[in-house]
């Protein structure tokens, strides 16, 4: 969440009057995040987040904005779009499309304990259920596919370790992708990017996860994993850390088990996710875009979550 694109408060005046949200009291940059442009929003009604979108184009925002509104009416703790007059989600604003949601209660929960974790793993897997639903579909923008295509642009930049191991992961989970394990894991709607600054609580109670312009068709397991590498992890060497994963896992188990074919893909899909965002990371960083607000996170941090996991025999992964 960076700004790339400027907005002040005239600006708004007169586009606001469509949502029926009051004047604009006040608006600010919000400084973490790399997609988008985003600020919190105050009106003569309440407070809001206002994100201009700087890569999704109008045709795909429906689904992101939708599923909001889908997991809100099945009481998951989600902001909620706010339509304009004209039941309109998504808006231009300075020429790109905007859109306006609900601001969640609480704040970010840097050093989750297992408490966090647990409320965690709880909703993850309430969200997975009740986005069962939704009959809206879009592929994970950054799936295998975007990976395969993106490493082009990134191996010139890297040592050769780090070729070598970037090549081999794409390979690898290119293979497990074709067989009968991952063609057999349960899918559906999933977040693809739960990490501890997109999830808000109030004291132990978690109060709302936000963030969903990553959100894809995809397999759940994926998205547990994406949320493991993050919330359970020594952010110093990336080692999985036993009670924090325990605590995650068993809550999500509670609502939603693991199938036989999940449990064997989860070493596979731990890798996926770390592959992904080490990837991400890399291109962020090699071929940066301007904007007002932008510190490219450390693309080493993936890097060495990917090597742990790959060490670490499947069984351990299970603390």
């Amino acid at each position: 969440m960076a700004v790339f694109t400027a907005v002040t408060l005239d600006d708004l005046q007169a586009w606001l009057e469509q949502f029926q949200l009051g004047k604009a009291l006040a608006i600010d940059g919000i400084a973490s995040g790399i997609e988008n442009s985003n600020f919190f929003l105050t009106t003569e009604r309440g407070a809001y987040v206002l994100t201009i979108f700087e890569n999704l184009g109008f045709s795909q925002l429906p689904f992101y904005l939708q599923l909001m509104k889908h997991l809100a009416a099945r009481g998951i703790p989600v902001p909620d779009p706010v339509a304009n007059s004209a039941g309109e989600l998504v808006v231009p604003l300075h020429g790109k499309p905007a859109a306006i949601v609900s601001k969640l209660a609480g704040s970010s929960q840097m050093d989750p304990q297992p408490v966090h974790c647990a409320a965690m793993g709880a909703m993850l897997a309430r969200m997975h259920v009740s986005a069962q639903s939704f009959t809206m579909h879009q592929p994970n923008l950054r799936g295998l596919d975007w990976c395969a295509a993106t490493a082009p642009a990134v191996l010139p930049f890297l040592s050769a370790g780090e070729a070598g191991l970037l090549r081999a992961e794409i390979a690898f989970q290119q293979d497990f992708a074709s067989t009968p394990v991952y063609a057999s894991l349960a899918r559906g709607p999933v977040h693809a990017d739960l990490f501890r600054n997109n999830v808000m609580f109030v004291d132990t109670t978690l109060s709302g996860c936000f963030d969903f312009y990553f959100a894809g068709v995809d397999t759940w397991l994926f998205d547990l994993a994406v949320t493991v590498n993050d919330w359970c992890i020594d952010q110093e060497n990336g080692q999985l850390d036993a009670a924090r994963l325990r605590a995650l896992l068993d809550a999500y188990h509670a609502v939603r088990p693991f199938t036989p074919a999940e449990s064997a893909a989860w070493q596979p899909l731990l890798r996926a996710a770390a592959l992904r965002f080490w990837l991400s990371r890399l291109y962020d960083l090699h071929m940066p875009r301007a904007a007002e607000m932008l510190t490219p996170h450390d693309p080493t941090h993936f890097e060495r979550i990917l090597r742990e996991r790959i060490a670490v025999p499947a069984g351990e992964l299970f603390a």
